[in-house]
């Protein structure tokens, strides 16, 4: 028997003994839905604290809408997030780190908001940490609709900073490293992973769960002057691109490119998960980096070519971003890897129009209500 086969063997074993929970995250799709996941849930809004981050907290409401507008998805076309509960996230969170999050001290270390530190827990975890568990619930069903489909987004995610046992940067939840257990866990046919960070930050979680983990191959491309400054977690990236302050489109694309293709010659995965941030933007705070709008929708292209035309599922988390033009260009990046074909889903393009009962009229109302407040803030 292979080695390979044997890890997998061992792996299955391994997943058996710990009885699978029961989990309603990995819900089965329409064939008339794109494998695009969102909820309104996602975004954060509670009196303007979340104004005391540069991050837009309300973000992942804005891509859907500029999505929506596109007349690419429509609600009754696109998937519903559902939260993760407590026992799916201990798949790879400790029972102590979670226990940590419900002293809102502690959650408004991991935020940067330090007014948060203030209010009772039961509104951080309602106004803050439920919307990042629902993202997390978004990730984890990516990775099973991208095996499914080829490729999967979801409108949120990327907490790349938070691993088993540490949160911070703004990620309450290892996402990235719950996406891929799961998808160890329970599709057969995925047991090589290959992260793809292009955020302009080093993905020092993810990093620190998959240390000595020869199933995962971590590909970094980071502002190395900026947070985290994470050496011990360097350790674990397979392939090291470190930019400095500074770098335009010409040389990071082609530092992309070239970097992206040789990953996936020499690791030929399984899956790929590609941590799309946009904080690599000329003029972010806090990405220091130079990239053009029209260069991050390159580079998006790039990553999703070199995936798609070996036919290996891909699924996208958008990560960090901390400037209100990012989700247009998020919206934009996705509009124009549909345009070139490289996201398709025919049956859901031709989706006809569901019949509007009253209830939809109210339901929509709030959902766009939502959706309408998110933008403005």
């Amino acid at each position: 028997m292979s080695d390979v086969l044997k890890e997998k063997d061992e792996d299955s074993s391994e997943a058996t003994k710990r009885e699978l929970h029961e989990t309603s995250l990995y819900q089965d799709v329409k064939p008339t839905q794109w494998p695009i996941i969102y909820s309104p849930e996602y975004n954060i809004g509670f009196l303007g604290l979340e104004k005391l981050h540069p991050f837009d907290a309300g973000k992942w409401g804005k891509v859907y809408g500029f999505l929506k507008e596109a007349k690419m998805i429509r609600d009754d076309t696109t998937v519903r997030a559902t939260e993760a509960t407590e026992k799916d996230l201990l798949v790879v969170h400790t029972k102590g780190y979670l226990n940590t999050l419900k002293w809102s001290f502690h959650v408004a270390q991991i935020t940067e908001v330090p007014p948060v530190a203030f209010l009772p827990n039961f509104i951080v975890q309602r106004k803050v940490l439920r919307p990042f568990r629902y993202q997390t619930g978004g990730t984890i069903l990516a990775g099973k609709l991208a095996q499914e489909r080829g490729w999967a987004i979801n409108i949120g995610g990327g907490f790349h900073h938070c691993s088993a046992n540490q949160g911070g940067g703004f990620c309450a939840y290892a996402d990235i490293t719950l996406s891929i257990k799961f998808m160890f866990d329970r599709l057969q046919s995925i047991s090589k992973v290959l992260i793809i960070d292009l955020d302009a930050h080093q993905g020092n979680g993810h990093e620190r769960d998959f240390m000595d983990d020869d199933r995962v191959y971590i590909m970094d491309v980071y502002n190395r002057g900026i947070y985290p400054y994470d050496g011990y977690a360097k350790r674990a990236i397979k392939r090291k691109v470190e930019l400095s302050h500074g770098t335009d489109d010409e040389v990071y694309l082609e530092l992309v490119d070239r970097h992206t293709k040789e990953a996936l010659e020499e690791f030929q995965p399984d899956a790929v998960v590609y941590n799309a941030g946009t904080d690599i933007l000329e003029g972010d705070p806090l990405g220091n980096l130079s990239i053009t709008a029209q260069g991050i929708i390159e580079r998006d292209r790039l990553v999703f070519s070199h995936v798609r035309s070996r036919n290996i599922p891909i699924l996208m988390v958008t990560s960090g971003g901390y400037q209100r033009s990012t989700a247009r260009i998020i919206a934009d990046s996705i509009l124009n890897l549909k345009q070139l074909g490289l996201i398709p889903c025919e049956d859901a393009e031709n989706a006809p129009k569901p019949q509007i009962t009253v209830m939809d009229l109210i339901n929509g109302f709030i959902l766009a209500l939502s959706e309408f407040i998110c933008h403005f803030q």
